[in-house]
């Protein structure tokens, strides 16, 4: 099972050890294209304050994160599983995971970023702030920027199991499961049961709480078919029906009685 995450738009500090290494991230076919955004992006906040912040459209109060973009080359750099925090990772708890647990998700979790294009849980990379919904003067919108690099190494990626995808729309811009990958694909929405509406938090929420359902219950669904049983047998409520046509994803809803 392949499990893509978006990432969170706050992050932890920069770790104080080694700065990053390129050359050790996952999907090493990016690595030009990482260099690319990179690049510019270093470039950009380097050299004007404000333009760089009108361009990653942050508030004034956020202006300390073009210095920590303009830095990225010597800052310290830590495991992406700690880097990024926000609900979605709050719910999903991977530092509480026992060892078996984080295992899995060293495996299976892959978190898509308009600065890296996508990342496993353990590579090290520094803090950072650079959206995928970000048009950087040079590159233009990275979320078409990475359409191409992303197509050519995310079919291997997804392997030949489950791929179930909980980005936001933003970051499945960059790459949608196509042919048979889509067919084997689950995207999931969760819905407020009462109203039937999708609040923004607790959707994040029940996406964290949901893979680390999946991870520490050791469930390995094959198939979207598999892994609507088994959020059914790990008590979750999901209402799914397969896409009527071949190779289209299936949609999933996951019912929450609560807001929280």
């Amino acid at each position: 099972m392949l499990v893509l995450l978006p990432p969170s738009e706050g992050k932890a500090a920069s770790g104080s050890g080694s700065p990053l290494e390129p050359e050790g991230l996952s999907l090493p076919g990016l690595a030009g294209a990482r260099a690319a955004v990179l690049e510019e992006l270093v470039e950009l906040c380097a050299a004007d304050e404000d333009k760089a912040r009108e361009v990653l459209g942050l508030s004034e109060g956020l202006r300390g994160e073009v210095a920590k973009n303009a830095a990225l080359r010597t800052a310290g750099a830590r495991p992406a599983g700690e880097v990024y925090t926000g609900v979605l990772y709050d719910a999903l708890g991977l530092a509480a995971l026992d060892a078996v647990a984080r295992e899995r998700a060293r495996r299976s979790l892959l978190v898509f970023s308009g600065l890296w294009g996508a990342v496993r849980i353990d590579d090290r990379i520094p803090s950072y702030r650079c959206s995928m919904g970000v048009k950087l003067p040079g590159l233009g919108a990275l979320g078409a920027f990475w359409r191409a690099p992303m197509a050519q190494v995310m079919p291997e990626a997804a392997g030949d199991g489950l791929v179930l995808d909980l980005r936001s729309a933003a970051y499945a811009a960059a790459w949608r499961p196509k042919g048979e990958v889509a067919g084997r694909t689950a995207t999931v929405r969760v819905l407020h049961a009462p109203t039937r509406k999708v609040v923004s938090h607790f959707n994040k929420a029940t996406k964290g709480r949901i893979v680390r359902s999946l991870l520490e219950s050791g469930s390995a669904p094959g198939s979207p078919g598999e892994l609507v049983e088994a959020l059914r047998d790990l008590g979750y409520v999901v209402e799914a029906e397969a896409p009527g046509k071949a190779g289209k994803p299936w949609a999933l809803d996951v019912l929450v009685e609560q807001v929280h």
